[in-house]
C-alpha cells in the first residue's frame, strides 16, 4: 500500500513531464513555421524587387529608343523642310528668269512685226514703181510671162507627152495582150453551135404511122402539147423535130422516145408522156445548174436561182449554148482578175450570172440585162454583183474594174472562132416576136411558131370565144403580124378552138 502514493506521484510527474515536453515541442514547431514563412516572404520580396528592377530597365530602354526615333524623325523632317525651301527658292528664281525671257520675246515679236510692216510697205512701193515703169499690173505681167513660157515650151512639151503616151500605150497593149492570151489559154471550152432541129430514131415505118395516128390526131396532140413541129418525111427510121425553143424540143423528143418504147400511142398516153418528159427535163435543168455551181466553185446561191441558171442549158445566143458561155465567162473573169489583182470571187460570180436573164426572156418582156437584175434582186444577190454584171453590154456605166473584166470576158467568149452565128439568133428572135404578138391577146391560151416562122398555130380558150370569134381572131393576128413584123413571103395563121370534157364514173 505504501507503493501506491509513489506510483501516483510518478504518474503525475510523467504526465507533467509529458505536458511540458509537448509544450516544448509545440513551441519548437511554431518557431520553425514562423521562420519558414518569414523566409518565404523574404524570398518573394527579393523576387518582386528583381522583377521591378528588370521592368524598370526595359522601360528605360524603350523610352530611350523612342527618344532616339523621335530625334531621327525630327532630323529628317527638318532636312525635308530645308530641301523644300531650297526648291521653292530655285523655282522663284526660274519664274523670274522666264518672265524676263517672255518680255524679251514679246519685245522681239513687236520688232519683227514692225520690220515686216516696213518690208511690206517697201515692197508695195517697189511694185507700184515697177508697174509705173513697165506699164503692166502684176496680174498682167504674170499672164504675159506664162504666155511666153507656153509659147516657147509648148512644142517641146507636146513632143514629150506624145512620146510618153506612145511608149505607155505600147507597153499597156503588150501587157493586156499577154494577160488576155494567158487567161484564154487557161480556159478552153469546146463550142458546139446549138441547132433548132433534132431527130428521133424509130424502129420501122409502121411506127411512123402510129405516131401520126388516125387522121393525124396523134401528131397534132404532140404538137399542141409541146409546141414543136414534127416533120415526118421519106427519111428512113427517123422523124424530125423543129423548134426555136430548145426546152420544147427536148420535151417533145423525150416524150416521143417514151411513146415509141411503150408502143401504145394515143392522146391519153401522149399527154402522160409529155408530162413525164417535162418532169425529167426540169430535173435535168436542176442537175445542170448544180453541176455548173460545182464546176465554177461559186457558192451562196439560192437553190431556185441555181435552177434558173440550169435553164440556160436549153438556151442559145447566136447559136452558142448560153450555159457553156456563162461558165466560160466566169472562168475567164476569174483568170483575168487573178492576173491583175482584182476581186476574183466577185468577177467569177458576176461572170456566171451575167446572162441569167436569158433563162426567162422568151417568157417575159424586157432585155435580158433588166430581167437578170430583177432575178438577182429577188434572190438577194449582193448589189455589188448586180452592178458588176449589169455593164456587160454597156447598158450601164462601168462602176468597178471587175465590171470591165466581165465585159471583156463576155466579148472574148462570144468572139471565139465558131462560137456564134448571127443569123440563127435573128431567126430565133423573129419566131419569139411572132409568138408574142399572138400571146398578147387575152383569148389566146398558147401559141407556137413553126415551119421556120412561116406558120403560127394559135390555141384559144373555148370558154372565152366562139367559132365565129376564132375566125375573126385569125384575121386580127394576121393584121398585127403584117403591121409589126418584116418577113419574106407569107405567114400562115392557124387558130384552133377545141373543147375537152372529162367526167369520172364512180
Amino acid at each position: 500500500m505504501e507503493s501506491s502514493p509513489i506510483l501516483f506521484v510518478l504518474i503525475v510527474l510523467g504526465i507533467g513531464l509529458g505536458y511540458i515536453l509537448r509544450q516544448f515541442i509545440a513551441r519548437k514547431q511554431a518557431s520553425s513555421a514562423e521562420s519558414k514563412v518569414a523566409k518565404m516572404f523574404k524570398d518573394a520580396e527579393r523576387e518582386a524587387q528583381a522583377i521591378l528592377a528588370e521592368a524598370k530597365n526595359k522601360a528605360e530602354k524603350i523610352v530611350e529608343e523612342e527618344k532616339k526615333n523621335e530625334q531621327l524623325s525630327r532630323t529628317q523632317i527638318l532636312r525635308q523642310i530645308d530641301r523644300l525651301e531650297q526648291k521653292e527658292s530655285i523655282l522663284e528664281k526660274k519664274t523670274a528668269e522666264n518672265e524676263k525671257e517672255k518680255n524679251k520675246i514679246f519685245e522681239k515679236v513687236r520688232e519683227l512685226k514692225n520690220i515686216k510692216e516696213s518690208i511690206e510697205k517697201i515692197k508695195d512701193d517697189q511694185m507700184k514703181t515697177l508697174e509705173r515703169i513697165a506699164g503692166l499690173s502684176v496680174e498682167e505681167a504674170k499672164i504675159a510671162l506664162l504666155r511666153k513660157a507656153e509659147k516657147e515650151e509648148a512644142q517641146i512639151l507636146a513632143d514629150h507627152i506624145k512620146r510618153l503616151e506612145k511608149e505607155g500605150q505600147e507597153e499597156l497593149n503588150k501587157k493586156t495582150l499577154n494577160m488576155i492570151s494567158t487567161a484564154m489559154q487557161r480556159i478552153s471550152i469546146s463550142h458546139v453551135v446549138e441547132g433548132t432541129v433534132c431527130s428521133v430514131s424509130i424502129p420501122n415505118d409502121e411506127m411512123k404511122g402510129r405516131i401520126i395516128g388516125r387522121e393525124g390526131r396523134n401528131i397534132r396532140a404532140i404538137e399542141k402539147l409541146t409546141g414543136v413541129e414534127i416533120i415526118i418525111d421519106d427519111t428512113p427510121e427517123a422523124i424530125t423535130i423543129t423548134s426555136f425553143n430548145l426546152i420544147r424540143q427536148q420535151i417533145a423528143k423525150l416524150a416521143i422516145e417514151k411513146l415509141i418504147s411503150d408502143g401504145r400511142i394515143n392522146p391519153t398516153n401522149i399527154e402522160n408522156s409529155v408530162l413525164n418528159a417535162k418532169s425529167e427535163i426540169m430535173l435535168k435543168i436542176k442537175e445542170a445548174g448544180e453541176a455548173t455551181i460545182y464546176d465554177t466553185g461559186v457558192a451562196g446561191l439560192d437553190p431556185k436561182l441555181v435552177q434558173i441558171l440550169g435553164r440556160l442549158k436549153f438556151r442559145t445566143s447566136y447559136g452558142q449554148n448560153a450555159l457553156l458561155h456563162s461558165i466560160e465567162v466566169a472562168h475567164l473573169s476569174a483568170a483575168i482578175a487573178g492576173e491583175i489583182g482584182a476581186n476574183v470571187v466577185l468577177a467569177k460570180k458576176a461572170g456566171l450570172l451575167h446572162d441569167i436573164g436569158k433563162a426567162i426572156d422568151h417568157e417575159i418582156e424586157g432585155s435580158h440585162v433588166e430581167l437578170g437584175k430583177t432575178i438577182l434582186k429577188k434572190f438577194n444577190v449582193s448589189e455589188e454583183v448586180i452592178k458588176t454584171m449589169q455593164s456587160h453590154h454597156k447598158d450601164y456605166p462601168f462602176e468597178s474594174v471587175e465590171s470591165i473584166i466581165v465585159y471583156v470576158a463576155d466579148a472574148i467568149s462570144a468572139s471565139r472562132p465558131g462560137a456564134r452565128k448571127d443569123t440563127l439568133d435573128r431567126y430565133l428572135k423573129r419566131l419569139g416576136d411572132l409568138e408574142a404578138i399572138a400571146n398578147e391577146i387575152p383569148e389566146v391560151e398558147k401559141s407556137y411558131a413553126i415551119q421556120a416562122g412561116r406558120e403560127i398555130r394559135v390555141f384559144v380558150r373555148p370558154e372565152k370565144i366562139d367559132d365565129l370569134g376564132a375566125i375573126k381572131l385569125a384575121r386580127v393576128i394576121a393584121d398585127k403580124i403584117e403591121e409589126r413584123l418584116d418577113y419574106p413571103g407569107e405567114i400562115k395563121v392557124t387558130v384552133t378552138r377545141e373543147t375537152k370534157t372529162i367526167e369520172f364514173a364512180r
